[in-house]
């Protein structure tokens, strides 16, 4: 058993919610994912982890999902365990460890904190936009920490080649990734997912840092979105400003998927079959040398 196991119920409910996902993994010849705890700081975040068949070492993938939901959203889509279940047995099917780290205030590390969109969305009402934007920028830099925290458990692992990490992150998670790969240079490749689309046109300083972070990395990276997201300007900003730096990344815009913008935003879990070839691709050009 890797890392420490949460509790029976937490693993119980994994369990549920990956049934199903089940066919696919067993078609595989997947192991179904352990329950892990990341220490960040004085905080105890739980994580799926999925891991391949076989000895390895393997390339390992953190990934960074969104900034949570609220009452209304978790009963509109459902829980974010739901969504670790579609993608942890993707990226093991290729070859990849894959951890799904739950930060604080989401999912399993519910009781860990309270999370981002609930802060955010209290600010606003409070005080309105200017802050909410700065209180976002706070706390990228503070859920920095975790991502940070989990990117080195990965790198302990006796399975995972530790030379060969690299992060995937959706929404908040996305712009988290891009600081994440900012400060650490060993990172071998960064994909991000409809980063800061619902935020980039109401948020210079969301805009400007994410701009500095693309300035500073060193890291490979595939930014993609679904034509239907809430602004595709995010994507075309950080393209001409990587190309204008000869940096090293690629862009992708797919077709719609679903009719709305939140279906779109969404993609990443509901039409994997979409981005799946490209962005293995990627990820095998710099994470399998």
């Amino acid at each position: 058993m890797w890392g420490v196991s949460a509790t029976r119920a937490a693993s119980l409910l994994v369990l549920v919610l990956a049934s199903g996902f089940a066919t696919r993994a067993e078609g595989q010849g997947l192991r179904e994912p352990d329950t892990i705890v990341v220490h960040s700081g004085n905080l105890e975040l739980r994580g799926l982890l999925w891991r391949p068949r076989g000895p390895g070492p393997f390339p390992a993938i953190l990934f960074n999902h969104g900034s949570g939901r609220t009452l209304r959203d978790l009963e509109r889509l459902g829980p974010y365990e739901r969504q670790a279940a579609v993608l942890g047995s993707v990226f093991a099917s290729h070859g990849f460890v894959f951890l799904y780290l739950f930060r604080r205030g989401v999912g399993l590390s519910a009781d860990q904190g309270t999370s981002s969109v609930i802060l955010m969305d209290s600010a606003f009402a409070a005080h309105g936009q200017d802050a909410r934007n700065a209180l976002q920028l706070q706390l990228l830099e503070t859920e920095l920490r975790d991502a940070r925290a989990g990117l080195a458990f990965l790198r302990t692992l006796p399975q995972v080649d530790a030379r060969n990490v690299g992060v995937v992150g959706h929404s908040f998670g996305a712009s988290l990734t891009l600081l994440l790969a900012e400060r650490d240079s060993s990172v071998r490749a960064a994909v991000l997912f409809s980063g800061s689309t619902a935020s980039w046109e109401h948020s210079p300083e969301l805009r400007a840092r994410l701009l500095a972070a693309a300035d500073r990395t060193t890291v490979p990276l595939f930014i993609t979105e679904a034509a239907n997201d809430y602004s595709l300007a995010p994507a075309a900003a950080l393209d001409s400003e990587l190309t204008k730096l000869g940096k090293s990344h690629q862009v992708k815009i797919y077709p719609a998927v679903g009719r709305t913008l939140d279906d779109g935003h969404g993609f990443i879990y509901s039409s994997v079959p979409t981005w799946e070839g490209d962005v293995f691709a990627f990820l095998n050009r710099y994470m399998r040398r």
